[in-house]
């Protein structure tokens, strides 16, 4: 798949996902980037796959949580999808309703 055509949500992806969905990717990106959540001498190495998140997903992710770290999770769709690697796609596509679940291992720095 070219990167043009890429971008494009396909219709059957589309009606699999919600606004909930991807700002809940969004926290999760943040978290990813940085674990502490920016609180001054909070600083933790966490090993990624134990979360079920495969280390080029992590490593995506990374990438789009340090990018929006103190956005609101609340970002266009379109926005977030052209930013997902192909791998991150398949994995929120299949991980969509448990996303939640990581900032949950995170609680005293859940801000929700």
């Amino acid at each position: 798949m070219s990167q043009e055509n890429d971008n494009a949500l396909p219709v059957s992806d589309l009606s699999k996902l919600k606004l909930v969905h991807f700002a809940d990717l969004i926290r999760a990106a943040q978290l990813i980037y940085d674990p502490g959540k920016g609180v001054s001498g909070v600083f933790r190495e966490v090993n990624w796959s134990e979360f079920g998140i495969p280390h080029e997903v992590a490593e995506n992710l990374k990438h789009l949580g340090k990018e929006y770290q103190y956005s609101s999770p609340h970002i266009p769709v379109e926005d977030i999808w052209s930013k997902l690697n192909l791998e991150t796609r398949v994995w929120f596509l299949e991980n969509k309703d448990n996303l939640w679940e990581i900032e949950e291992f995170f609680p005293a720095l859940d801000e929700d």
